[in-house]
């Protein structure tokens, strides 16, 4: 069963071809990175305009990398939420109108549950239960996902999000948009020894990083902030201590639920200080998607379609978008 899958949930317009949920044969994203650098954040209203002009060259470039044709396409998963409304609609809307024309059945899907999915692109099938840690620009959510399509949510992000903290943190060192990458390179190779501190929230499996970003702000506003090396030191502190509060808090509920692996997803699973403390301090397995298929990518979303689809899970021509649409 070949699967169209397209995103246009935030600021890349994604389209591509997965066959039965787990094998890719193209992948096609069109970035708007360069557009929105210069803003240091994705304008809501460029985006979607931006995506108006890639979406069908992008779709067609799916077709023909997969050397595909309609005909041999079963169906159409498209996100519907969460995500920047005009963004979204731009994708639900030709979604819509591809599924009439072709005679394709539809299916919506959330944009968090298709971040779980790139997990079973990875060449490795999860196995259930299992908890998601789900780590993006928007969203720091830990899940407990028993089956297909059965999820329990234990915890979020009270406010920043681990992907806008990092963005908030470049920012305030002045290495720019995106923040994830942007930190990273500057915290190769850097030991972390600046006092920044941790939020447990214990008793709960909610995160919180705004304290922490303000307090890289009083560092970098003090006397601290004239040594040489203090942008790699303070980037280098700051990515180690969103990765242990991620990696130990996600450890911790993974025990007291009693599952068998966890798996990471979204655009911060693809930052090598996360991957590398997870897998060496969790006891359980974890499961990492390739790094291109952390950020957002239209392939996550066709392979959830294909689940979806084996269970009879159409949808409607009236499903609208749902921008804070969650994973429960």
């Amino acid at each position: 069963m070949k699967i169209l899958g397209i995103d246009t949930s935030c600021d890349d317009t994604a389209a591509a071809i997965v066959e039965d949920g787990t094998v890719v044969l193209s992948n096609v994203v069109a970035s708007q990175i360069d557009i929105h650098r210069r803003y240091g954040g994705i304008v809501p209203e460029v985006a979607s305009r931006q995506h108006l002009l890639s979406i069908l060259p992008v779709i067609e470039n799916a077709i023909k990398n997969a050397q595909t044709r309609w005909a041999d396409i079963s169906g159409i998963a498209v996100t519907s939420g969460p995500g920047l409304a005009g963004c979204l609609l731009v994708g639900v809307s030709v979604a819509k109108s591809i599924s009439l024309a072709h005679n394709l059945p539809l299916v919506s899907i959330n944009h968090l549950e298709g971040h779980i999915y790139a997990n079973w692109l990875s060449g490795r099938q999860p196995e259930f239960p299992c908890l998601c840690l789900i780590v993006s620009g928007g969203h720091s959510d830990l899940v407990l996902m028993e089956s297909h399509g059965k999820f329990q949510k234990l915890g979020q992000t009270r406010d920043d999000a681990a992907g806008e903290a990092f963005d908030k943190a470049a920012r305030i060192l002045g290495l720019g948009y995106p923040g994830g990458p942007a930190i990273e390179e500057a915290a190769k190779d850097t030991t972390p020894n600046l006092p920044l501190p941790r939020a447990w929230l214990k008793g709960t499996d909610d995160f919180s990083f705004s304290g922490l970003k303000t307090a890289l702000l009083h560092l970098a506003s003090s006397s601290t902030a004239s040594i040489p090396s203090f942008v790699s030191q303070a980037a280098a502190s700051f990515q180690q201590a969103v990765v242990e509060v991620l990696s130990i808090k996600t450890i911790e509920a993974a025990k007291r639920t009693r599952v068998k692996q966890i798996i990471v997803s979204g655009g911060v699973a693809a930052n090598r200080a996360l991957r590398n403390f997870l897998s060496h301090n969790s006891p359980l397995p974890v499961l990492f998607p390739p790094p291109h298929l952390c950020t957002d990518n239209a392939a996550m979303i066709a392979a959830c379609g294909y689940f979806h689809f084996i269970k009879g899970e159409l949808s409607r021509y009236d499903i609208d978008v749902s921008p804070s649409l969650s994973l429960n």
